[in-house]
């Protein structure tokens, strides 16, 4: 492989770019209208426009990135994340062009790609599921049938849904036909599909994903978990691995059912299990996404492994770099998004110019990003800015630097996530690590709370600095005296 199309844009296209540039390995990036100057491009060893900036008419152009790869001479493309990244038909395509994805195969993508098929892959290798159903349901009175053997409260959930399109909670009998009849129009509207199926609801779960790897020749190991559990609107906000909650022998239960997802779907390349956990660390399947994730960077952080590397390698057809028992865990890593979005307005997004834009720095710091000061946040893709990772030797060291990171990040011009993901941090229920993915719902469900916070931290601020004038004051005074004295003494001896 000599050389790789990033197909993607943004903070991971530049992820990617790195680990190209140290296997030296040519790079080619492709950009819209609104990344015609982003650092991406400039990284890049070729660079080539593909569209204007709505995404379906750029990155997600599979005739025209593919007559791009033709034309320049690539043999290895790399999705990234979202766009064409679970795509399974441009990975036929790539392949019947003699391109090869740096990622699985169509048919795994596909198996994978919808709940249902993903459940019935994976029941032959007892992977624990969740109690209900795993085909299909149109029928309303045999729907509300099966809702009643599960047992109130359940899930409605789209088949081919993600990012929680297409999901109603029902708690009870009398709210079924209305919840259904939203969840089917909205996994239509969302994803051209209606299908959906029933599953226990579990209370206090907790969102626990293991990353996983597998070669070309049947080798498949588990670089350990990710907690994702802080969510707003289904999406993540703060992850962390390890998790605090997993003991050893779970997290070896937990590692082996993921390995078993990998060989239900003859896997090959990076992805991620997901699993649900309840309040008595009873583990459940609930999918797997066939892609490298976003926060890939805390699994990097404690096992110090590149993954695109792995991803790059195993598309080379080489083993994998290492086996089970040769990885293990060292510290604890914590990644925070860092969103242009209007945390006490709902989570909006706020679009504009980055006026200041300072990242933080020093020993153990890191930032994924895809911006400069005075560049706009583009209104046509998710407004994430960047991810702020930390490491540290203990979970509890690896809070305080990544609140001490919080601080010396600099951004004006939009609002963002920063102070969100230090209220998180900081919180007692984050901090015991008893929390679950009702974190928002329970601790933050009056956006006042982190308001007052940020104002309670002003005022400490505040106080902080007169406290150190006042000392000032008096030290100079303490001088003066001092001086005075030492003056008066000097003339006498005169």
């Amino acid at each position: 492989m000599k050389k790789v199309l990033v197909a993607n844009r943004g903070e991971i296209a530049r992820r990617v770019l790195r680990t190209l540039q140290k296997m030296d390995i040519k790079s080619v990036a492709i950009y819209s209208d609104a990344d015609a100057n982003a650092p991406h491009v400039l990284e890049a060893d070729e660079a080539v426009y593909v569209g204007k900036s709505p995404s379906a008419e750029s990155y997600l152009q599979q005739d025209k990135i593919i007559q791009i790869c033709k034309d320049l001479g690539v043999d290895g493309v790399h999705p990234g994340y979202g766009f064409l990244s679970e795509n399974a038909g441009f990975a036929r395509q790539l392949k019947a062009n003699g391109i090869k994805l740096i990622g699985p195969s169509p048919e795994s993508m596909e198996v994978m790609g919808d709940k249902l098929s993903a459940k019935q892959a994976v029941k032959s290798y007892n992977v624990p599921l969740v109690p209900g159903v795993d085909e299909a349901i149109s029928d309303v009175s045999a729907a509300k049938k099966i809702a009643a053997e599960v047992g109130y409260p359940i899930l409605i959930k789209a088949s081919a849904g993600g990012g929680g399109k297409g999901m109603r909670l029902v708690h009870n009998e009398a709210e079924f036909e209305e919840q259904m009849t939203l969840a089917q129009n909205e996994a239509r509207s969302s994803f051209g599909d209606d299908a959906v199926f029933i599953e226990k609801f579990v209370d206090q779960p907790r969102h626990i994903e293991i990353q996983v790897f597998a070669d070309q020749h049947g080798n498949a190991v588990y670089l350990f978990e990710r907690e994702c559990s802080v969510q707003r609107r289904h999406q993540k906000v703060v992850e962390e691995a390890p998790s605090a909650v997993l003991t050893p022998e779970l997290r070896q239960q937990m590692g082996e059912a993921a390995v078993a997802v990998c060989k239900a779907c003859s896997y090959e390349g990076a992805g991620t299990v997901e699993f649900l956990i309840d309040a008595n660390l009873d583990f459940y399947f609930l999918e797997m996404n066939t892609r490298l994730q976003v926060e890939h960077p805390v699994t990097e952080e404690i096992t110090g492994l590149d993954l695109v590397e792995w991803q790059i390698r195993v598309a080379r057809g080489e083993r994998l770099p290492k086996m089970q028992d040769e990885l293990q865990i060292n510290g604890h890593a914590i990644e925070v998004r860092v969103y242009a979005e209007d945390t006490l307005g709902g989570f909006t997004p706020d679009i504009g110019t980055l006026d200041r834009y300072r990242i933080p720095s020093g020993r153990h710091i890191r930032v994924d990003d895809a911006f400069e000061e005075g560049m706009e946040i583009p209104i046509y893709y998710d407004p994430m800015i960047a991810k702020l990772v930390v490491w540290g030797k203990t979970r509890e060291e690896a809070i305080d630097r990544c609140v001490a990171a919080i601080d010396n990040y600099q951004i004006s011009g939009v609002k963002t996530t920063l102070d969100f993901g230090k209220f998180v941090l900081k919180h007692p229920a984050f901090r015991s690590g008893h929390f679950d993915t009702n974190f928002v719902k329970t601790h933050f469900s009056d956006p006042a709370l982190l308001k007052e916070a940020m104002q309670e931290e002003e005022r400490a601020l505040v106080f902080a600095l007169d406290t150190i004038w006042q000392d000032v004051q008096a030290f100079k005074k303490a001088s003066y005296a001092s001086r005075d004295i030492t003056s008066s003494w000097k003339n006498q001896i005169r």
